[in-house]
């Protein structure tokens, strides 16, 4: 069984979905770091930014591993690299190509294969995994997820205002929703669900609700 998490920047969902995953016993599948470890290959390969034909050439020859919630690029263990500012601002080089977006949907499907896996992303509902039967939208306010990217950037060591972060975050929404390939847009049969004022267990309680009601209460 494929549940599919979709939604903006700073919504929880790695968090969410990391937390269903494990409460139910399946796998989780975060695909945003695949489009991260490739830009964070871009960044240390030196490639030109305003020529993508560089960073596609490289996302295809770099491996690119998921083993359970970490990612590997190249054997080497990037889970937390991928996570700066700096490879938060060129994510979208890769998030943007289509033969880059072609080669990691492939891979994406590839590791979930016929497995129970929770997987989250901008597209996973709509695009890699369309015939899914648990889509769910995740969303928050504003200020809300910019609150949580600061706590999380600082967490990293990283210094960060509230007004930086949501400047960047609402230029980060127009690139999702505006990109040509897998822009950020609820899949037709998704539930929408915002996390304002939830703390992470009753989001988690929500969306288990959800899938067992969705799967007549078996899940596996």
């Amino acid at each position: 069984m494929i549940i599919t998490i979709d939604g903006p920047a700073g919504a929880g969902k790695s968090t969410v979905a990391r937390a269903l995953a494990r409460r139910l016993g399946f796998r989780f599948l975060d695909t945003g770091a695949m489009y991260r470890a490739v830009a964070l290959a871009g960044l240390r390969h030196g490639v030109v930014w305003d020529r993508p034909e560089q960073l596609a050439e490289l996302a295809g020859k770099v491996s690119l591993e998921v083993v359970a919630e970490r990612i590997f690029l190249d054997g080497e263990d990037v889970s937390e690299a991928i996570r700066s500012t700096e490879v938060t601002a060129v994510t979208r080089h890769a998030a943007d190509h289509p033969q880059i977006r072609e080669h990691l949907v492939a891979l994406q499907r590839a590791a979930a294969g016929s497995d129970d896996v929770v997987t989250e992303g901008r597209d996973q509902g709509t695009v890699v995994f369309p015939q899914a039967p648990c889509k769910i939208f995740l969303t928050a306010g504003a200020e809300e997820r910019a609150r949580r990217r600061v706590r999380d950037l600082q967490s990293q060591g990283e210094s960060a205002t509230l007004e930086d972060v949501l400047a960047a975050q609402q230029r980060r929404d127009r690139q999702d929703t505006d990109r040509p390939v897998g822009r950020l847009v609820p899949a037709a049969d998704a539930v929408e669900v915002c996390t304002d004022g939830m703390s992470l267990e009753e989001v988690v309680d929500r969306l288990e609700s959800l899938v067992r009601a969705g799967s007549g209460g078996e899940t596996a």
